[in-house]
């Protein structure tokens, strides 16, 4: 009994010690270092990834986002971005029972001088979905549920390595 209080005090400084040191895991506040002080994103004006990307951006107050290209230190060129559906699995009436989502995008980062700073990089997700025939419209709210997590996901994976090219 003794040593369990003794264990828990200890972890408990522990703890305390590290918060009060300003401890963080690196990215844990959502802020990145970018390595440019602006951007162009050549996403399409109703692109909802595009839109989300800009939000986190501006969130960190240290990159402008350009609308003219040729202001932009860094040009973010979006090669290609798709969403897909398969089957997973067949009940044993051949009858759908689980699918598989993606979420693709393909892109790469230019400076002003059209050097590429990131090469064409393919990011992929994938979640899996139960389905059940009697649920349909539940199951449609499901599977956009999936997609915007997994877009909020994508832009986290984005700043990271946008945040990692090397700077200018």
């Amino acid at each position: 009994m003794k040593t369990t209080v003794v264990r828990t005090c200890a972890a408990f400084l522990l703890a305390a010690s590290l918060a009060a040191c300003g401890f963080q895991l690196r990215g844990s506040t959502g802020q990145y270092n970018m390595p440019f002080q602006s951007i162009y994103l050549a996403f399409p004006e109703t692109s909802p990834l595009g839109t989300e990307l800009k939000r986190n951006l501006r969130a960190g107050d240290t990159v402008r986002i350009e609308d003219d290209a040729s202001k932009a230190q860094a040009l973010f060129d979006v090669l290609s971005e798709s969403r897909g559906k398969a089957i997973l699995s067949l009940n044993s009436l051949g009858r759908v029972r689980e699918y598989s989502l993606s979420y693709t995008l393909v892109f790469r980062v230019r400076d002003a001088n059209n050097k590429e700073l990131l090469g064409p990089t393919e990011i992929t997700l994938r979640r899996n979905i139960a389905f059940d025939e009697s649920q349909v419209l539940a199951k449609e709210s499901e599977e956009q549920l999936l997609y915007r997590d997994m877009q909020a996901d994508l832009v986290q994976q984005i700043l990271r390595r946008l945040a990692a090219i090397k700077p200018l």
